[in-house]
């Protein structure tokens, strides 16, 4: 990534929220432990459920998963997306509050973490089959919450829609917008030859699949997922704003992207961690656990 001046904060704002990935080099303080171990495996959840972290098999890959907690009457698993250059140790201390009160489950995408590499470029076709895949073994017929965080929240926003049997509840925690490419394209003009330009080629290199997961970002319109419970979180620390000409520009295409994730249902709340820069699991987790305990208890309502 770019490394003028304005790097270290517009730069990464850049980087890790209006690309919703982040990359070798897209230092984002999250003031957690990124390389801290997922949590240990557990002792007498019954032989056939999965848990601790463990290498499984989904087509033709292996996958790095990781479970805690119990299962609980009447609660959906949580199942936990990370960021974009993130992996799943990034929400392991999020996981192990969670799992207090219900079983958790997250892992690591193709590309991430202890995960294969994927075979070559991805679509958000592809990624949901490993997402399937992986629901396969962890929860098996059973419905599942979704929490999917920047780029994992995208990912989640467009598998649930064509998922509504698998699918119960969403939480997006500053998910990346649906329209991410023209958001960027449209703001910062091709013409610009400063450090906003040169981010913006970047951005749009990254989007077209010059990242750690290979995923090939598509906009298009929100489909809708019926009626489950869907709860978006976006950030409340205005650090986009940072970006010479075009911050405040950006700042209000996120806001745009987040109330085109309402479209997901007819239950659909978008609300803001004032305190929040965009990792809202690591800034505020009061308030993204306040979001799953709703989702998850309105998902069996």
């Amino acid at each position: 990534m770019a490394r003028q001046k304005f790097a270290k904060t517009a730069g990464i704002a850049l980087c890790c929220a209006v690309v919703g990935i982040g990359l070798v080099g897209c230092d984002a303080d999250t003031d957690g432990d990124s390389s801290a171990p997922a949590p240990a495996p557990e002792e007498g959840t019954g032989e056939d459920l999965l848990t601790g972290t463990q290498t499984i098999t989904v087509g033709d890959h292996t996958v790095k998963v990781s479970c805690s907690g119990e299962p609980a009457a009447g609660r959906p698993l949580v199942v936990l997306l990370h960021g974009g250059g993130d992996d799943l140790t990034t929400m392991a201390p999020f996981q192990e509050t969670l799992s207090a009160d219900g079983r958790v489950c997250s892992y690591d995408r193709l590309g991430a973490g202890g995960s294969d590499q994927p075979g070559g470029p991805q679509d958000y076709d592809s990624v949901g089959e490993t997402l399937t895949g992986v629901l396969d073994q962890v929860a098996g017929e059973e419905p599942v919450v979704l929490v999917g965080h920047s780029m994992g929240g995208l990912i989640a926003g467009r598998y649930a829609p064509d998922h509504q049997d698998r699918v119960a509840g969403l939480v997006l925690l500053d998910s990346t917008s649906p329209t991410a490419v023209a958001d960027v394209s449209d703001r910062i003009p091709e013409s610009d030859t400063g450090p906003a330009g040169e981010l913006r080629a970047q951005t749009l290199a990254i989007f077209a699949g010059e990242n750690p997961e290979l995923l090939v970002f598509t906009d298009g319109d929100v489909a809708s997922a019926g009626d489950i419970p869907v709860r978006l979180i976006q950030h409340g620390q205005q650090y986009l704003g940072e970006v010479p000409e075009y911050g405040e520009g950006l700042e209000e295409d996120w806001t745009a992207g987040q109330n085109k994730w309402l479209a997901l249902s007819e239950d659909s709340e978008l609300s803001t961690a004032e305190n929040s820069g965009h990792y809202i699991h690591v800034d505020e987790p009061d308030v993204a656990v306040a979001a799953i305990d709703e989702v998850t208890t309105r998902a069996v309502g």
